[in-house]
């Protein structure tokens, strides 16, 4: 976080004109990293959902521009996130009062599942039209369903489902700026990841993917990725 508030500091960013929106899942271990961008840049416009899909979409964007400070910037979180358990199992983790070590994400893992019944030929038939009390679920499972083939010939499944999940929000949160760029005002910042959840007693981390500077006119005017690299030979990653 450090690195990202100083390195949008040097654009004219401050806690004063910058909106900061997220698009991070609805589960209370994904909120780290907003709670850090948070104290910076004050409360947040949420735009995303279940995953971290931006289920918020074009409406929930030009409503957040809107609230952008006159002459301000936007900083834009987002991604999907992955547990990390002590024992190094990707997609599980240790939550605090609970001795389950428990699925993380739970909703991209029934997503998997989803998809691998249809991959494996397994999926029930069914003309059931997608239901509102649940439809983001429903969502997720289709928004990945295009990663099936690449899931079933990963080394690892639940190492490789945070990343497809990654590529379709990358690819939606992108689209949404496109059609919603003349609500941009001196800049957009874009910050796309996965969150690495762990223990209640340990850190998280994130793997930054995306950090792109957009200006007024949504073009893309800098890759900021290398803030992450240095000093270092390399990011993070699960792979």
């Amino acid at each position: 976080v450090t690195r990202v508030v100083t390195k949008l500091s040097s654009k004219g960013y401050t806690g004063a004109n910058t909106l900061l929106a997220t698009s991070l899942c609805c589960d209370e271990l994904a909120r780290q990293l907003e709670n850090d961008l948070t104290g910076i840049y004050g409360n947040n416009f949420n735009l995303g959902g279940l995953a971290g899909f931006p289920f918020a979409g074009n409406t929930g964007f030009g409503a957040m521009s809107a609230h952008i400070p006159d002459d301000g910037y936007c900083l834009i979180a987002y991604g999907p996130h992955v547990g990390l358990a002590a024992d190094g199992t990707v997609g599980k983790v240790e939550r605090s009062g609970i001795s389950l070590v428990d699925t993380c994400c739970g909703s991209a893992f029934a997503a998997s599942n989803y998809v691998k019944g249809i991959t494996d030929g397994g999926a029930e038939i069914t003309t059931k039209l997608q239901e509102f009390t649940d439809f983001q679920q429903g969502a997720v499972h289709e928004l990945i369903l295009p990663h099936g083939k690449r899931l079933n010939e990963a080394e690892d499944r639940m190492v490789e489902l945070p990343y497809a999940l990654y590529d379709s929000q990358d690819l939606l949160m992108r689209e949404i700026v496109k059609k919603g760029s003349t609500g941009i005002k001196r800049g957009l910042a874009l910050m796309g990841g996965i969150q690495i959840n762990t223990g209640p007693d340990t850190l998280d981390y994130f793997v930054p993917l995306r950090f792109d500077f957009m200006d007024y006119r949504g073009d893309v005017t800098e890759d900021m990725l290398d803030t992450f690299k240095e000093p270092f030979d390399g990011t993070l990653s699960l792979k």
